[in-house]
């Protein structure tokens, strides 16, 4: 998106859409991240893509178009061709004349009108609608992902006689080159379906007698297309030469990388192929950008815990830890640490095994095990770079977390994981790996625990009432309803029906206090620390998913799912 001048903010400021601070607070997180003011006080959830667009249209005097409410005629939408649309993410809306009214979400999008001016060979006028809205109007106008529906594509190749082994022997002729062959345009849909749909990853496994293609949404696998067991040859030799992959291996588990254009977004996609009893399963995993452009306000922590944080962060030395299992969110979370302390006077180096995402601004080391380059060798060789901030991808064994160790003790401040499933279990966990506990005590200052849980779709929201004994179970008090707004997701086009979109963190954050610490040194259990910490403020994770209910940002039946409650939690 182009950049975008702010006067139109002063349209919401008008209107009390946004206060000052909410501004002063965007235009910080628009200069660290590099991204629009509009697209900052949204993300920071001050303002709706509706409220930005619709000040935009104002301040430019510039018609809003509201997409759901209107119709547009199919001659005016055949008047663009569909790659170009959604190429330049824009939509024909009428004829004037000579000139053609098209819908853009930037009015400062000088290139985009050019370009349209250029290959329709027509005066453009414009109008505007939020991004999200024109995405959804071309799918429904065009025909859902890329024109073409899955069903349709595996129906094209159900009714023809292509005849593909079940052996990479079928690469044969698939080369980059081959652009509108039917394999290239079946793995480019499945790509484009899953950013359009706003997947995490993409799961090609083969069975017997067919291949499942899943997505994973929101931390929810989804089944969607089943192709026939005789393409799994091609696409597994296609995904290989998109990702530099040896196509003639297939006994070995193999890693690789695929850069791609989809949805108007350039995106880095992970690739996993693991040989299993029925041929090799592939996972990719997408990795967008946007997703580490955020704050620490944006993290979902609460009030106390988001003050906690930021002071923590700010400490000259000393490891923070950040807990959870795998797709639990806590490379977000380091990110968003790391890009709030990302100034010029402040070095910060990363050991990650691998680098996920680049940040600028940051030296970050790729762990390389076929050469020796492992954490500990980096973390050796890092620190005679003089740095401030180390981030060490995770402290899996002795040798690692005792260089993080020491290189906390010698005035670093040290961010890294643990594989555990609550903040205290961060303390065993280190002391069954051969740390010492007089070193954890006297290295580590806090330990963050997160998981994700699903969003209500704020299209559908609704109120919701539970039942008195689902609101004992939960272990809501009477005191506790005072003023809260319990909330459903109906079910809507928004979020594939499901109620819920995206996904927000709940957090427990453990600080090590003295009597944490005098805890440590008498090698107490799990449960006395964590009843001591409990004791001196720490909200529990499942605490902390309770008041997002009660604020009506998640369900009861979503906090039950990701986390559980403890004897702790029914004491408090």
């Amino acid at each position: 998106m182009a950049s975008q001048p702010s006067e139109y903010v002063n349209v919401l400021l008008k209107r009390s859409l946004v206060s000052p601070d909410q501004v002063t607070e965007a235009e910080e997180l628009s200069r660290s991240n590099s991204i629009p003011l509009g697209e900052a006080l949204i993300s920071l959830n001050y303002a709706t893509s509706e409220d930005v667009c619709r000040a935009m249209a104002e301040h430019y005097s510039l018609d809003y178009i509201n997409l759901s409410e209107i119709k547009i005629p199919e001659a005016i939408i055949e008047l663009v061709p569909e790659t170009i649309a959604r190429e330049n993410i824009t939509i024909p809306l009428s004829e004037e004349g000579d000139a053609l009214r098209v819908i853009l979400a930037d009015p400062m999008d000088v290139e985009t009108v050019e370009k349209l001016r250029f290959i329709l060979n027509r005066q453009i006028q414009i109008a505007l609608a939020p991004r999200s809205g024109i995405l959804e109007a071309i799918n429904r106008y065009y025909g859902q992902f890329d024109g073409e529906s899955a069903d349709s594509m595996l129906q094209e190749f159900t009714d023809t006689a292509i005849d593909f082994t079940e052996t990479e022997d079928a690469a044969d002729g698939l080369d980059d080159d081959d652009s509108d062959g039917p394999i290239v345009r079946l793995v480019h849909l499945m790509i484009s379906e899953a950013v359009q749909l706003r997947a995490s990853d993409v799961h090609v496994e083969p069975f017997e007698d067919r291949i499942r293609i899943r997505y994973r949404i929101d931390g929810r696998l989804v089944e969607r297309d089943s192709p026939p067991r005789r393409l799994l040859g091609a696409i597994l030799s296609r995904i290989k030469i998109l990702a530099d992959m040896d196509i003639a291996e297939r006994r070995r588990p193999q890693d690789g990388r695929i850069k791609i254009t989809a949805g108007g977004k350039t995106l880095d996609l992970r690739v996993s192929v693991l040989p299993t009893n029925h041929g090799q399963s592939v996972v990719m995993r997408l990795l967008d950008p946007d997703n580490i452009k955020i704050g620490i306000r944006q993290l979902g922590l609460g009030e106390s815990d988001f003050r906690l944080f930021t002071e923590l962060i700010k400490r000259p030395n000393g490891i923070i830890l950040v807990t959870g299992p795998t797709g639990s969110g806590k490379t977000t979370t380091l990110y968003a640490a790391l890009n709030a302390m990302n100034r010029p006077d402040r070095k910060i180096i990363t050991a990650e095994d691998p680098v996920e995402y680049y940040l600028p601004g940051i030296n970050q080391t790729e762990v390389k095990h076929d050469i020796g380059l492992d954490f500990a060798k980096i973390i050796k060789s890092m620190l005679r770079q003089a740095p401030n901030m180390i981030l060490v991808g995770e402290m899996r064994d002795h040798e690692t977390a005792s260089m993080g160790i020491q290189a906390s003790l010698t005035g670093h401040l040290v961010f890294s994981t643990l594989h555990t499933n609550d903040a205290p279990s961060a303390i065993s966990r280190l002391t069954d790996i051969g740390v010492p506990g007089y070193l954890v005590a006297s290295s580590v200052i806090a330990i963050l625990a997160q998981r994700l849980i699903r969003v209500i779709c704020p299209r559908c929201k609704q109120p919701e009432k539970y039942s008195k004994e689902i609101l004992e179970e939960a272990g809501i008090t009477p005191e506790m309803l005072q003023g809260a707004k319990f909330m459903k997701g109906a079910g809507c086009n928004h979020c594939n029906r499901s109620g819920y979109r995206g996904r927000i963190a709940v957090y427990e954050i453990m600080r090590l206090t003295s009597k944490i610490r005098e805890h440590i040194f008498k090698d107490s259990t799990t449960a006395q620390i964590r009843e001591t910490a409990i004791a001196e403020g720490m909200s529990t994770l499942y605490q902390d998913g309770i008041k997002k209910v009660l604020e009506g940002i998640t369900t009861i039946e979503e906090v039950f799912r990701v986390t559980k409650k403890t004897e702790q939690d029914d004491e408090n």
